[in-house]
Formats: C-alpha cells, sequence, structure tokens
C-alpha cells in the first residue's frame, strides 16, 4: 500500500499529524522563549535597552541563516531524520540552557544553532507523503502551517504566564519541555515517514535533479523577491500597525480597554478558524477539477492583504479621533485571509520544486525570505513618523498590490513547471 492511500487521519496521511505536532511543539519552544527574552534582559539581566534590542535582532537573524547551513548538512551528511533528532535536542538543551543567568549569549547561540538543522528537515518532508499528483499535497502546507500558529498562540500563554508571575527561568523551561514534547512525536511517529536516509531518494522524484535547471532557479527566485516585497508590508503588524493601535484606536469596550496585545494574538486564532472552511473550498474546487494554481492563488493573497490595508487607510482618514476598536479587529480577519492564500502555498513550492537529494537546502532558502522580508519591513517602517497613517496604509496597499503583480506574472510558467514535475514524478513510479 502506497503512503498515500494508507489509512488517513482527518483526510490525510498519518505522517503529516506527526509532522504537524512535532512542528507545533517545536515553535511553542521558539515562540515561548522570544517572548519573555528582551523582558528578561532588560528586567532580570538588567541590560539597557538598546543593547537588549542589539542582542534580540542579532538572534533572530541568526536563527534564519543557520537554516541554510543545516540545510546543506542535512541533505549531503546527516539525512532529514537525524539532523531533526540533533537540531531539536540542541535547541531543547539551548532552551534549558537560558535558566542559567550567565548562560545566555551561549543557550542563544546553541538554540540558534539547533534549528538551523531542525527548521528546513521538517516541512521539506511533507511532500514525499503523497504520490505525484496528489491534490492534497497543495493545502497539506496549510494544514502544517495551523501548526506554526497554534504554538504562537499557546506559547506566550503558557511560557509568559509562568516567566511573569513564577520567574524567567519557569518560563524558559516550559519551553525547553515543549522542544523535548516535540521530539517525542516525531521519534514515536516515525513509522508514518517515508525513509529519511541520505541516500535514499523518495519515490516519484527520481527526475527531479534534472529539472532544477536555470528556469527553475529563476521561477523559485522571482518568487522569493516577490515575497520579500510582500513582507514589507505583511511585517507592519507587528511594527507601525502595533503603533497605530496604541495611539489611533479607541479600545474600549463594554467600560474596560482591551489590552494591545489581544490584538496581536487575533492573528494565530484566526488562521486556527479560517484555514478548515478555506481547505474545504479548495478541495471542492480540486474535485471538480478545478484546482486554483499556485502563483495566481499566491497573487490573491498578496491582493487581499492589500485590501486590509486599505481598509485601514479608509478608516484612518475618516475616523474623527481614535477609530472604533472592531475595525482594527476586521482588518486581522481580512488580513490573516490573505495570509492563508500566499505563505503556506510559497513554502509548498519551495518544498515542491526541491531536487532530490536537496529538500532541505531549497527549504531552506524559504526561509532566507524570511529574513530579507523582515529587512525590507524594516525599512518601511522608518517611513512611518514622516508620513499621515492614511498615507502611510496606501503605501503599505501599493508594496502588497505590486508583490500580487509580480506572483501574477510567474503563475504561468510556474504552472506549466508544476505540471511537468507531477507528469514526470508519475512517470518515474
Amino acid at each position: 500500500m502506497s503512503r498515500s492511500a494508507a489509512t488517513p487521519w482527518f483526510g490525510q496521511p498519518r505522517g503529516l499529524t506527526v509532522l504537524f505536532l512535532t512542528n507545533m511543539w517545536e515553535q511553542f519552544s521558539y515562540f515561548g522563549m522570544r517572548a519573555l527574552l528582551v523582558y528578561y534582559m532588560t528586567k532580570q539581566l538588567m541590560i539597557g535597552q538598546a543593547h537588549a534590542s542589539v542582542i534580540y535582532g542579532a538572534y533572530t537573524a541568526c536563527a534564519y541563516f543557520t537554516p541554510i547551513i543545516g540545510g546543506v548538512v542535512a541533505d549531503r551528511f546527516l539525512g532529514k531524520r537525524r539532523a531533526i533528532i540533533l537540531g531539536g535536542s540542541i535547541m531543547a538543551a539551548g532552551h534549558l540552557m537560558m535558566t542559567f543567568e550567565p548562560l545566555l549569549y551561549l543557550a542563544l547561540a546553541t538554540i540558534a544553532i539547533g534549528n538551523g538543522l531542525f527548521l528546513p528537515s521538517l516541512p521539506s518532508q511533507i511532500d514525499d507523503l503523497y504520490e505525484p499528483g496528489d491534490p492534497r499535497v497543495g493545502w497539506a502546507y496549510n494544514v502544517y502551517y495551523v501548526g506554526i500558529n497554534i504554538g504562537g498562540f499557546l506559547a506566550p500563554l503558557v511560557c509568559g504566564t509562568l516567566g511573569e508571575i513564577w520567574g524567567w527561568h519557569y518560563g524558559f523551561g516550559a519551553a525547553g519541555l515543549g522542544m523535548l514534547a516535540g521530539l517525542a512525536i516525531y521519534i514515536a511517529g516515525g513509522r508514518y515517514l517515508p525513509d529519511q536516509t541520505r541516500a535514499a531518494a523518495p519515490r516519484g522524484k527520481a527526475g527531479r535533479r534534472a529539472r532544477m535547471d536555470r528556469r527553475t532557479v529563476l521561477l523559485l527566485f522571482g518568487i522569493a523577491v516577490a515575497v520579500t516585497i510582500f513582507r514589507g508590508a505583511y511585517e507592519q503588524v507587528g511594527n507601525t500597525v502595533a503603533l497605530w493601535a496604541d495611539s489611533g484606536v479607541d479600545r474600549a469596550a463594554g467600560g474596560w480597554t482591551v489590552p494591545m496585545t489581544w490584538f496581536q494574538s487575533l492573528n494565530p486564532l484566526l488562521v486556527m478558524l479560517l484555514t478548515p472552511p478555506l481547505l474545504r473550498h479548495w478541495r471542492r474546487r480540486a474535485e471538480a477539477g478545478a484546482p486554483e494554481a499556485p502563483g495566481a492563488k499566491m497573487a490573491t493573497g498578496a491582493l487581499i492583504v492589500a485590501l486590509a490595508y486599505l481598509l485601514l487607510a479608509t478608516v484612518a482618514a475618516t475616523s474623527h479621533g481614535r477609530a472604533a476598536w472592531p475595525w482594527l479587529a476586521a482588518f486581522f480577519a481580512i488580513f490573516t485571509f490573505g495570509e492563508l492564500y500566499i505563505l503556506p502555498t510559497g513554502l509548498s513550492l519551495f518544498a515542491r520544486l526541491a531536487p532530490a537529494g536537496l529538500g532541505a537546502t531549497t527549504v531552506a532558502a524559504w526561509y532566507v525570505t524570511i529574513f530579507s522580508g523582515s529587512l525590507s519591513a524594516g525599512l518601511v517602517g522608518t517611513l512611518w513618523h514622516g508620513m499621515t497613517p492614511p498615507a502611510y496604509f496606501l503605501l503599505l496597499v501599493a508594496i502588497a498590490a505590486a508583490a500580487a503583480l509580480l506572483l501574477r506574472a510567474l503563475d504561468r510558467p510556474l504552472s506549466r513547471l508544476v505540471a511537468a514535475q507531477d507528469e514526470s514524478g508519475e512517470a518515474a513510479c
């Protein structure tokens, strides 16, 4: 019996549940530690705010650079399974080292190194769970993406609460235990995953290496450029949009004031709520013989995000004084809907178009777009104080729309490439 024909869980191969839960707990550990880091440095270690920001920025930058090296190590030397187990173990050790104040820098370096091995190796296994042409692979990455957001939603509630009430070390300890829980799930569920030794070529990908030609590289580069542009607008939710929520939104509700951070929690919560109906919609389209092309899907997502920012621009321009908080909630709903169209699909494309034996390396390149996009967002964010909120939000509309136009231009050659990959994969089986 093939992997995709085995008795599924929730309509998907059992291995996807294993990867989903492993990813969820890894994200719990990462975001749990990150939620405490700046507070820990400034309140417990008495590090100055500017110095703490430099440390925080250097750590997050390394967290998205190390996967490039880790992906190569996984593909050429360790294999994905060993890379995940080793990387996760190193990360867990780093989280637990955070409970000892003198080990701060060593702990952060340890987590970044472990993350480099772990991060690209896990999602690059998703495509191996499916036979070529299986329509479920397209939305499997949306299911995986939910795991990221469940972990990101729970981490501040658990690790943050423990850190603030019981002590920072308890919060870091909880993050370490979360990483160990993810490792335990991955090891226990290994029988539901395909062989991930370095020498093994996944079934259906025997001819993939020869097709990682100049055209494929250029298309992936084009997607990376478009996503980098898109993130210039996307990443503002934690930056300039958060500033506007503080100064430009009336957060009064029923005699009390809604905390600013609660609006930030809307995004992962909405990812969990919106993903199931969206998957049902895409499944019906696939069953009707009209699946949405990946490039067009990503372009749609960028346009929806542009509409979300257009809503903010309109509200900021027409509200007298502060805008009512339900408008901000509506923004997050539209914003998250667009996010689900573009970001999981982009990760899926980098994994699906990877040549045999270089899956982790190619997926690692996707995470570089997060780094470059974050730099782009930082540059865009510097314009906030020199513009009015309506004008600034219209700028974000233009940035997201530009990314949509580029993605739409890539749709036709990208669709041909994906179709050719599926056809050759079926022939190789």
